[in-house]
């Protein structure tokens, strides 16, 4: 299979090619509804790409905050990472993130931040009973 042409940000877009909220949202969730199931076809999207035949080939045009979303999603599922990519799970996060670990097991995006709230949460569910129900000293 050839690889596909490279996404690369267009000096000059048209334009009517320039990167809307909309075409960005579009783009966010056609990401997130592959990474919530890697298996399912990838949805079409409606952002605009103008294709210009360069010196070293041809290329993809895209307005720049896109082109590099699209380039490293194209760059993850040509050499077959995409699973690696994840969505934390905390309720109040919405980041994506690459997992890194060895074994792909990496479940927050930062343990620093939504991992430790997400634990102290539920070590706190877990325990509340424990800590209502104990006799109190007078």
């Amino acid at each position: 299979m050839r690889d596909p042409a490279p996404v690369t940000p267009a000096r000059t877009v048209p334009a009517d090619a320039r990167a809307t909220p909309e075409a960005a949202r579009a783009v966010r969730d056609a990401l997130r509804a592959a990474i919530g199931d890697p298996r399912l076809p990838p949805r079409p999207l409606d952002v605009p790409l103008h294709l210009a035949l360069t010196a070293d080939g041809p290329a993809l045009l895209a307005p720049d905050v896109i082109t590099a979303v699209l380039a490293a999603a194209t760059r993850l599922a040509i050499r077959g990472d995409w699973v690696r990519l994840k969505i934390c799970p905390a309720d109040d996060c919405l980041w994506a993130f690459y997992d890194e670990s060895r074994n792909r097991s990496r479940t927050w995006c930062s343990m620093r931040v939504c991992g430790n709230r997400e634990k102290a949460r539920s070590w706190r569910a877990r325990t509340a009973g424990v800590h209502n129900s104990s006799p109190v000293d007078n």
